[in-house]
C-alpha cells in the first residue's frame, strides 16, 4: 500500500505523532487534567516503543554477518592493498557516469536507479545473505530533506510503513549508496554498519555504473579513514592519485557538508550515536566494523 503512493506515509505518520505529543505536553500544564494527560502521554510513548520493538528492535539481536567470515584479524596492510584496488575501480567507474555543467557527477534518472537496486538484491551472495529480496522496493524522497541536510541525516528506514526514506538534497555521490543502505534495512538488517555492508553488496552486484561508483567510493573512503589512524602519508598519497572527476565530486561533497554544518548537525550526531549504542551498535562515528567485514569478505573472493 505505502509503496504505491508517491509521497512518504512514514513522514506523515511522524508529523502526526509529533503533533499528538506536542498537544499532550501542552495539556500537562493544565492543572485540572494534568494527571490524565500525563497518563495518556506515557501510554502513547510506551505503545510506540512496544510496536517499534516488535517490528524492528528485535532484529538488532540477530547473528552478525561477520560471524560467517574469517575470525583472523585484519591489518592496515590488507586495507592498503584493497584501497589501491578500489581507487582503480572508482577511477574506471567515474568515466562511465554523467556530469553536470560544473563537471560533478550527476545521476541521470532516480527511477531507473531504484529499479536497479531491487534487481541487484536478487544477486546477493547466498552464503552471506539468506533473506529473500523485497518484492516491493519502497524508496521515497523524504519531505524532511531540508532538516535532514542540516542534521547530517542521509536517510532513514521507517519500520512501521516499511518505507526507505532518503534525503534528495544530498550530493549525487552520496545518493545511490544511501538508497542501497536504506533498502538493506528493508531486507531486515537493522544494524547500521551491517546495512552499510549489504548496501555495498547491492552496489557490487549491480550493473548500474552510478550505483557502483557511489558504492565503491564509499568503500574507498571507509578504507582510507581506517588506514589514516596508522599511516596518514599513505592516505594523502592515494588521494593525490584520485582522478580529476573524483576530486571535483569530493570537493562538492565537502562544500555541501560545510554549508550545512552547525549546532543541529553536532546535536543529532551525538543523539544518533547514543541511540545506536542503546541498540547494541558501536555508534555512528566508527567505520571499523564495515572495514573489517569488507576486508574479510574480500579475502574469500
Amino acid at each position: 500500500m505505502a509503496s504505491q503512493l508517491p509521497f512518504s506515509i512514514g513522514d506523515v505518520l511522524y508529523i502526526g505523532l509529533g503533533l499528538i505529543l506536542i498537544l499532550s505536553i501542552f495539556k500537562l500544564f493544565r492543572k485540572e487534567k494534568r494527571n490524565q494527560s500525563a497518563l495518556k502521554l506515557l501510554m502513547i510513548l510506551n505503545s510506540f516503543y512496544f510496536i517499534y520493538q516488535i517490528f524492528w528492535g528485535m532484529l538488532y539481536f540477530q547473528v552478525p554477518l561477520i560471524n560467517k567470515l574469517s575470525e583472523e584479524k585484519i591489518s592496515i596492510d590488507e586495507a592498503k592493498v584493497l584501497s589501491k584496488e578500489y581507487l582503480e575501480i572508482c577511477i574506471s567507474n567515474r568515466k562511465k557516469v554523467k556530469e553536470d555543467k560544473e563537471g560533478v557527477f550527476k545521476i541521470e534518472n532516480n527511477f531507473i536507479l531504484e529499479k536497479e537496486l531491487l534487481e541487484a538484491q536478487k544477486n546477493l551472495p547466498k552464503h552471506l545473505i539468506q533473506k529473500k529480496y523485497v518484492e516491493v522496493n519502497s524508496l521515497k524522497p523524504s519531505i524532511f530533506k531540508f532538516v535532514m541536510s542540516y542534521t547530517g541525516i542521509m536517510g532513514y528506514y521507517n519500520p512501521f510503513t516499511s518505507e526507505a526514506q532518503y534525503n534528495s538534497e544530498l550530493p549525487d555521490t552520496y545518493l545511490p549508496f544511501t538508497m542501497a543502505h536504506e533498502s538493506s534495512h528493508q531486507l531486515g538488517y537493522a544494524k547500521e554498519q551491517e546495512a552499510n555492508f549489504v548496501g555495498f553488496l547491492i552496489g557490487e552486484n549491480s550493473e548500474n555504473a552510478e550505483l557502483k561508483y557511489s558504492t565503491d567510493l564509499f568503500a574507498l573512503k571507509s578504507l582510507l579513514r581506517y588506514i589514516q589512524m596508522g599511516d596518514e602519508a599513505f592516505v594523502q598519497n592515494l588521494i593525490d592519485h584520485f582522478s580529476e572527476g573524483m576530486k571535483r565530486d569530493l570537493k562538492f561533497e565537502r562544500n555541501f557538508n560545510e554549508k550545512h554544518a552547525g549546532f543541529l548537525d553536532d546535536f543529532f550526531a551525538v543523539t544518533n550515536n547514543l541511540f545506536l549504542k542503546s541498540n547494541q551498535q558501536e555508534g555512528s562515528i566508527t567505520y571499523s566494523y564495515f572495514t573489517e567485514i569488507l576486508i574479510k569478505y574480500k579475502r574469500n573472493k
